[in-house]
């Protein structure tokens, strides 16, 4: 079995050729998330060697993830954190810098070097909802529970989820997902955009390796070249996104002659 890159706090990364996989590996507590669990998927994304193309991201155990661990929600809060209490004493440049380390956790999926893909079984909570949208592609399976907490708790959705999550099922549907912190299950979350694909629980692993073996079958810039024409289309006019194509078709035509620089 090959040596983890990394294996700490909650998060396993390992490498297989051009996929890795990150394991959320705290599967008696539902892969509750805290503070010290984003900081390793933080460094998982550093740790991901250049020739990975594609990255698997799953949890262990009956859940995706059950969200933000309880704890944060006590007065001492995770020891060597700041507790609630202790964020809402700061400055707004403290909370601002705060939150942006936690952000890091969730954005680096999005990379135009990768396509990533979110192993979703069981409960997807809060934060475990927003980990799920910051990938990609989610691939479901058919016990899958999603679920925006926050609101509901008197605080708001801010680990990245928020723009995803409108992008999949517009503003509406987000909305009334998150004010009232409902399920969204299965067949609603293939319905309306958030799942790309709902299987049997039990054909969760065969379906992602599945569908990571079909997006490893094209060159890889011409992958990278369109999920960067596809991520900022909604950014751009009709003209500039007519620009952009050209521009990157340029650019593919003198790679494929051996012209590229």
């Amino acid at each position: 079995m090959t040596k983890p890159l990394l294996d700490e706090n909650g998060v396993l990364l390992t490498v297989e050729g051009d996929t890795a996989t990150v394991t959320l590996s705290l599967p008696a507590r539902r892969n509750a998330q805290s503070p010290a669990m984003w900081r390793m998927l933080t460094e998982a994304g550093r740790l991901v060697p250049g020739n990975v193309r594609v990255v698997v991201l799953r949890g262990e155990g009956v859940s995706f993830s059950a969200g933000l661990d309880r704890q944060a929600f006590t007065p001492e809060g995770f020891e060597g954190e700041p507790s609630f209490l202790d964020l809402a004493r700061g400055t707004d440049e403290e909370v601002d810098a705060v939150i942006a380390e936690y952000q890091e956790a969730f954005t680096w999926w999005r990379r135009n070097d990768l396509l990533t893909i979110a192993a979703v079984q069981g409960h997807a909570i809060g934060a475990g909802f927003q980990l799920a949208l910051a990938c990609d592609l989610r691939v479901c399976a058919d016990d899958v529970q999603f679920a925006m907490r926050e609101t509901s708790l008197g605080l708001v959705p801010d680990l990245a989820g928020s723009k995803p999550l409108a992008g999949l099922v517009g503003y509406a549907r987000a909305l009334e997902i998150c004010a009232t912190g409902r399920f969204v299950h299965a067949e609603e979350a293939e319905r309306t955009g958030l799942a790309n694909l709902v299987v049997p629980a039990g054909e969760l692993d065969a379906a992602v390796a599945d569908l990571a073996a079909a997006l490893l079958a094209a060159p890889r810039d011409a992958v990278v070249e369109t999920k960067a024409l596809l991520a900022s289309a909604a950014a751009r006019t009709h003209e500039e996104q007519q620009s952009a194509e050209r521009a990157a078709q340029t650019r593919r035509l003198r790679d494929l002659a051996g012209l590229a620089d």
